[in-house]
């Protein structure tokens, strides 16, 4: 337990250096936990991830005084521009929801995935790491808007690469 001084004393930079070492909920199982922590962090980095592009996009719009050429980024930022700020606020948040939870949703399939067939294999590999980011492709492109057979298949074999890919490197880098 910390004692108040200690809390007093400690720094950003002490926080930071303790981050993986903290663990935000205790569910009573490590996969639990690894879900629900991997879920929590990404989720925030997606949504301000979300939030700091629809803020390029805004702030490029007013530099231009157009919408942006390629059809489906002017197609977000003028979901942004309603007839009132309610409209534009609700559009805002709809959509950094949505990425919040894509985010979140990725992360805590990925890892409760690479856990749970390191625990029913008994080894982390490749092999564990290729599963994992197919089935979490897969998870992902489900979630997309206008899903089809060809973009599910496209994120199953991408987050099969990735995944594999970083495994193999992470002994090298």
């Amino acid at each position: 337990m910390f004692d108040k001084k200690n809390l007093e004393t400690r720094s950003v930079l002490d926080e930071l250096r303790n981050f993986e070492k903290n663990v935000f909920f205790d569910l009573g199982h490590p996969l639990l936990n690894r879900i629900a922590d991997c879920f929590v962090r990404a989720a925030g980095i997606g949504a301000v991830q979300a939030l700091s592009k629809e803020a390029y996009f805004t702030a490029v719009e007013g530099c231009n005084g157009d919408t942006v050429a390629s059809p489906k980024k002017a197609r977000q930022v003028a979901a942004l521009r309603g007839e009132t700020n309610q409209k534009s606020v609700e559009a805002l948040m709809k959509r950094t929801g949505k990425e919040t939870l894509q985010w979140g949703m990725v992360a805590g399939v990925y890892s409760g995935l690479t856990y749970g067939l390191k625990e029913a294999r008994g080894s982390h590999d490749w092999k564990n790491s290729a599963l994992a980011g197919a089935l979490t492709g897969g998870a992902l492109a489900l979630t997309l808007d206008h899903s089809s057979h060809e973009k599910v298949v496209q994120c199953v074999i991408t987050g099969a690469a990735l995944s594999t890919a970083a495994n193999l490197l992470a002994g090298v880098l």
